[in-house]
């Protein structure tokens, strides 16, 4: 395999966004952010201090008042601004992502779209944030609710989506009123401080929105400071469930996402040819770095006879290369300490038994630069395999074999995570049946990766997801206000005396 690049003095290091404006960091700690395609580094980023993670923070703090008392309309309009400056530069972000994370161009593309999708619904807060209204409820009473902001609110992000991840996130934590701090990964943060400075454009005020680089220590930071008031994450589970718990000791509200080993059931009077596209679309795609991946296909009755083959050749043929180049249709992974992981994974895998159909340390583009693996498939994969059991995060299918639905769905709903799931069938009561029984948080019925839209919202079960609320839409509104429910009468409506009887409607 490659050899590991080192960093050099010369290379230029990223900076923080602090209250409308990049500020370099003082911490003397850096990074590297590597070219994935080609193996060299591409910047230094800095890993921030308690105290610059305080600055950010008090830059959120300060701006608060100001803008939560903005009317839902004036944050709306931004958020308008915003869109239409994001689809100006759609192609430069993509070339950020494609830079630093790796995956093909158009892939980046589809990303910073399906980022735009989260801003359009945030155009549409005026009415998300409308309450209801009862009017007299008895004795003279009115009683309405509203939703207000919670204040500074924090997200920590990962590699695989830095553009729409984030936008999960602060687009609808900003159109509710609150202030954001972003903790992009240290793997790829570039696109991040380029989607504060297009905020700024659209006429975000300074402080609102800030990004503050770093690794565990910013993250620490973030969950004890008495001013952050809710932690949005999104990555694997062991640090999801650490955020978690140790966000909610410190009093905040906290959504955390988690990882996943999504299963793609294929049904004997399933169309194979679709169910290959779909599978090596969703298995390799951005080289397997997707949290809604396709990483076990079920296989039930006799058609894994059919359909290994099929994949056998789809995999072995797939072009590999910079995800710059046309006609190219998986890159590199994000690093060569990840890469060097999946690796492992598939050694593991072949050394417990499970049938290697097509090893991707075997491709031809691993003796090139880059961080590149080949794409790797399964067969004859048991619960019990690790590359069954854990999220491996790269671009390895494993087959499993069962001899019915019932058998399918019984596999799904013992492993841990319950992140995604799809069936592929021609029957409507397959579908059915699949649809409510799975114990997954989101579901696709012929569709292979079901990542909900905009209006809708995303999470998982089990242990995918940690905390109550999934992310964007309708649940990320809840998420980033706090109910208040208002009684009100008038002087002319009050009857004289104390009343010690619990109060009723009449």
């Amino acid at each position: 395999m490659n050899a590991h690049p080192t960093a050099t003095a010369s290379t230029a290091e990223l900076e923080h966004y602090i209250n409308g404006k990049r500020i370099a960091g003082t911490s003397g700690r850096t990074a590297p952010v590597y070219h994935p395609a080609s193996g060299a580094i591409d910047m230094q980023v800095p890993l921030a201090t308690a105290a610059e993670v305080g600055q950010a923070v008090q830059a959120a703090l300060a701006a608060f008042p100001a803008w939560a008392d903005t009317s839902a309309l004036r944050r709306a309009r931004i958020m308008f601004r915003y869109k239409e400056l994001l689809e100006q530069h759609r192609d430069e972000l993509a070339a950020l992502i494609t830079r630093q994370h790796g995956k093909i161009l158009s892939d980046a593309q589809g990303e910073v779209t399906r980022g735009i999708e989260v801003v359009e619904f945030a155009c549409g807060i005026t009415s998300h944030l409308k309450g209801d209204h009862s009017d007299a409820v008895g004795g003279g009473i009115d009683n309405w609710n509203l939703r207000q902001p919670l204040g500074v609110v924090a997200g920590v992000t990962p590699f695989n989506f830095p553009v729409m991840v984030p936008m999960w996130m602060f687009p609808v934590a900003l159109a509710c009123g609150n202030t954001f701090v972003l903790k992009p990964s240290e793997r790829d943060p570039a696109p991040s401080v380029r989607l504060a400075e297009l905020l700024a454009e659209a006429g975000l005020p300074a402080g609102v929105f800030n990004v503050i680089h770093g690794d565990k220590v910013a993250v620490d930071a973030l969950i004890e400071h008495p001013d952050v008031s809710a932690l949005s994450f999104v990555g694997s589970t062991p640090i999801a469930e650490y955020i978690h718990n140790e966000a909610s000791r410190h009093g905040k509200r906290v959504q955390a996402l988690g990882g996943a080993k999504n299963h793609l059931v294929v049904m004997p009077d399933a169309d194979l040819e679709q169910v290959v596209d779909a599978l090596v679309g969703a298995a390799y795609g951005s080289a397997g770095e997707r949290c809604m991946a396709i990483s076990v296909a079920v296989a039930v009755g006799d058609i894994g006879d059919e359909l290994v083959p099929l994949l056998r050749e789809r995999a072995k043929t797939l072009s590999i290369g910079d995800g710059m180049r046309s006609g190219v249709e998986m890159g590199p992974l994000v690093t060569a300490a990840h890469r060097d992981k999946v690796a492992g994974y598939i050694e593991a895998g072949a050394a417990e038994g499970a049938q290697l159909v097509v090893d991707g340390r075997e491709h031809s583009v691993m003796r090139g630069e880059g961080f590149f693996i080949g794409a790797t498939l399964f067969d004859h994969v048991t619960p019990a395999m690790k590359i069954y059991r854990e999220e491996i995060f790269g671009p390895v299918l494993a087959v499993v074999r069962v001899p019915d639905l019932k058998s399918a769905v019984e596999l799904i709903n013992r492993h841990e995570f319950g992140n995604g799931a799809a069936c592929f069938t021609s029957d409507g009561a397959t579908a059915r049946a699949f649809g409510r029984q799975v114990h997954a948080g989101m579901v696709g019925i012929n569709v292979p990766i079901p990542v909900p839209m905009a209006w809708h919202s995303f999470g998982g079960w089990k242990r995918s997801l940690f905390g109550d609320h999934h992310a964007y839409g309708d649940e990320g509104v809840r998420f980033y206000t706090r109910y208040k429910s208002i009684m009100q009468r008038w002087p002319d409506s009050i009857g004289k005396g104390a009343e010690f009887t619990m109060p009723v409607a009449k």
